[in-house]
């Protein structure tokens, strides 16, 4: 399918502005915030720390082999590293002398506030004119960005996973993933399996539920939408039960989406686009008519015997035309 038929919503969100999300606190009253993981190449660790540091100050430390940090930022502590995997099986010696600038970085921000969620364009803006790589340019990485939105409470987490488990083939095809990114395993759609239980049942589940059916059906971090350190944080018994021994990393209460790619080096892209797009999931979730349709027409498409995936996105599409998603 073309992105082009997909185009009247992803036209109208916001590639420039951070929507506010539509619950913007915490159950304690708190702005819910939101930390930041920005994958590309093209730059050495210390030319990285040190552009850090030029955007919010600090001073620059070494917190381990192949991890900088930039303490006391005007955004707090913030990281700059190596892929973890790579760092943990000890191998950014041998890939820095193999790779050179190609080697894999990460930044990695505290929470930031919403008010603070724009620094994260001038972060990229900033990686741009240095001559970053980004997610089409270095295409052996599959780089991506990830945004962890904390949860509001317990009880509001289902129908946000809900309704990101009912947009994913959306989100998908209105903005494909790179080609060389989908052959890699990092981000991996949702099982069939878990969005007919979730069309079907999840409007009854609590978390104890959902942590059971996800345990079930996708115990992996490997996915658009990773589940595991929010229901870790949530459910540790659980979470811990299930999973072999080391696999569980520890646990948080956010969100974590992988999907977006990291495309630090396109003018045209910005964290805000990325951020904008899962605010649409947070708005379908805050609208219970719309998402209650979503899962009649999901259980629907599933039952008839002449439909392709293609059409479950159409199908979306018109839906979120109708309830003109792109207005708060």
């Amino acid at each position: 399918m073309s992105p082009a038929s997909l185009s009247s919503v992803t036209s109208r969100i916001d590639r420039h502005a951070f929507w506010a999300l539509p619950v913007a606190h915490r159950a304690d009253g708190a702005d819910r915030r939101a930390g930041l993981e920005v994958e590309f190449a093209g730059l050495d660790l210390g030319a990285t720390a040190e552009l850090v540091q030029g955007l919010w100050g600090g001073r620059i430390e070494v917190a381990c082999d192949g991890r900088l940090r930039i303490a006391g930022s005007v955004l707090g502590d913030v990281t700059v590293e190596i892929d973890s995997a790579l760092a943990r099986d000890g191998l950014e010696g041998l890939l820095l002398e193999a790779l050179g600038d190609l080697v894999p970085l990460e930044i990695v921000t505290p929470p930031l506030a919403p008010a603070a969620l724009p620094e994260a364009d001038r972060l990229v803006a900033a990686l741009r004119m240095a001559g970053a790589r980004g997610t089409r340019e270095a295409l052996r990485f599959g780089f991506g960005l990830h945004l962890n939105p904390e949860i509001v409470a317990p009880g509001a987490v289902v129908p946000v996973v809900r309704a990101y488990g009912l947009l994913e083939d959306w989100l998908r095809a209105a903005d494909p993933v790179d080609p060389t990114r989908r052959l890699l395993p990092f981000v991996d759609p949702w099982p069939r399996a878990l969005l007919d239980r979730l069309a079907a049942d999840g409007a009854g589940w609590d978390v104890p539920a959902l942590t059971d059916a996800y345990l079930e059906l996708t115990p992996t971090r490997n996915r658009g939408l990773d589940l595991l350190p929010l229901l870790e944080h949530l459910e540790p018994d659980r979470v811990h039960a299930a999973l072999p021994k080391g696999q569980a990393k520890g646990g948080r209460p956010t969100f974590h989406y992988r999907l977006p790619e990291a495309r630090v080096n396109e003018a045209d892209w910005s964290v805000a686009y990325e951020w904008n797009r899962w605010v649409v999931v947070e708005r379908v979730a805050t609208r219970p008519a719309l998402l209650d349709t979503l899962a009649e027409e999901w259980q629907a498409h599933r039952g008839a015997l002449f439909t392709i995936r293609p059409d479950w996105a159409r199908t979306v599409e018109d839906h979120l035309r109708a309830a003109r998603i792109w207005v708060a």
